[in-house]
């Protein structure tokens, strides 16, 4: 698949009281091997990776698994969303910013890289906590939606599994005992992002909005989730 950008198409601006931004963001969210990555790739959009700032292993605040001694990497508490957002905000005002290289085998940063979209009128931003980030996103301005890839928790859970294993990511034991925990609550997690702003959605939806944004005809930003 091509790229969904549009050299010639004109990009939605929101009303806002900043100045006019160059590029904007798609936070793509969803349960850990939901099929972020595969997606974000093949749109041909500059991907800015947000599991690359979790936090380290040995930060002291690092949340638990109630009732274990595993380090509950599924939190929010374990990533760094000012780091995250920060970032977001100077790529898409500047066209550029340095990210870390994360290694989750060894739960630890290992470099640092710059990012340079050359000012692409969009960009995917993809991770497990992408959602946590929505309406901090749209407050600054550079929101153009947020999505949430959903599908099958056993088939999530194979996929997951799979790829860890692959990867190394972790021991066996642990990954297991994670991969079992996530399919059971994988429906809450899926209701708590589209809580916090992502659109719920299968893979060929995500494209279509994907590619609507790119091309300017989204109409309105992820709205805002209702408060009680």
């Amino acid at each position: 698949m091509g790229s969904l950008v549009r050299a010639d198409g004109p990009h939605w601006c929101p009303v806002s009281s900043h100045p006019p931004i160059p590029t904007r963001v798609v936070l793509l969210t969803g349960p850990s091997g939901s099929g972020k990555s595969r997606l974000a790739a093949l749109t041909g959009l500059p991907v800015l990776r947000l599991d690359d700032f979790y936090k380290e292993a040995g930060d002291p605040t690092l949340p638990q698994v109630p009732g274990s001694s595993d380090i509950d990497w599924d939190s929010p508490l374990s990533w760094d969303a000012e780091a995250a957002v920060a970032a977001v905000v100077e790529l898409c005002r500047t066209g550029r910013t340095r990210v870390p290289v994360y290694d989750i085998s060894t739960s630890s940063r290992v470099g640092e890289e710059s990012l340079d979209i050359d000012r692409t009128p969009l960009v995917v931003a993809e991770g497990i906590f992408a959602a946590e980030i929505v309406g901090r996103c749209r407050e600054l301005g550079v929101l153009a939606d947020a999505l949430c890839l959903r599908g099958h928790p056993s088939t999530t859970f194979r996929r997951r599994l799979l790829r860890d294993l692959r990867e190394s990511r972790k021991s066996v034991p642990f990954l297991l005992r994670r991969g079992w925990r996530l399919m059971r609550t994988e429906r809450s997690i899926v209701a708590r992002q589209a809580a916090l702003g992502a659109h719920p959605c299968a893979k060929q939806e995500a494209l279509g909005r994907l590619a609507a944004a790119a091309a300017g005809r989204l109409t309105k930003p992820a709205a805002a989730p209702d408060r009680a």
